[in-house]
């Protein structure tokens, strides 16, 4: 990663994104640390870090596991700006061979053909699965089962930012590694 790219958004994250106080997060815990990552994410500025820190970390993931992804995605809607950014840089970096993009919905639309994932996704393609935050890892999950249950194959999980607090071993249990760009201990130092 480009120390000054990664450097230039772990700042606007501290400045747009990290919150410390008492907060209730979604998964019903506690927290003293609330981190709304998609004011970062869907910031010009923001989008094109992630995009370019997140595709050379996803990239260097891929060549070095010896895999090959069709697309990327996750459970909108954190996801959803932090997917389109690396797929737009790997468009960018590698024009012929890039990653198409998609979104998980939480529940399958009730009209139309009632789709669950909408964008660029077919059943058999190997995935990245996004996320913005991971605390428990269960929103994370939820996009796993629904790209498994529509025919992807995840290869490992590329999140934002991780509060470690149990996400990632939720993951690895189900034998999913995890890439975070950032850690809370990144972010805080503690």
């Amino acid at each position: 990663m480009s120390e000054n790219t990664r450097e230039e958004l772990k700042l606007l994250l501290l400045d747009k994104s990290v919150r410390t106080g008492e907060f209730t997060l979604a998964s019903g815990r506690k927290s003293d640390l609330y981190l709304d990552c998609r004011v970062t994410s869907f910031d010009s500025r923001g989008a094109r870090l992630i995009g370019e820190e997140g595709w050379l970390a996803v990239r260097e993931k891929l060549s070095t596991s010896g895999l090959n992804a069709a697309a990327i995605g996750g459970m909108t809607l954190g996801a959803d700006p932090i997917s389109l950014a690396i797929g737009m840089e790997s468009a960018r970096q590698r024009p012929d061979d890039f990653l198409q993009v998609f979104t998980v919905r939480k529940e399958a639309k009730g009209y139309g053909v009632g789709r669950r994932i909408e964008g660029n996704f077919s059943p058999g393609d190997s995935i990245v699965v996004v996320d913005d935050v991971i605390t428990t890892g269960g929103s994370t999950l939820k996009a796993v089962d629904a790209i498994e249950a529509e025919g992807g194959k995840v290869l490992f999980a590329f999140v934002l930012v991780d509060r470690e607090e149990g996400g990632r071993q939720a993951l690895e249990e189900r034998g999913i590694e995890v890439l975070s760009l950032f850690t809370r201990t990144d972010l805080l130092g503690s």
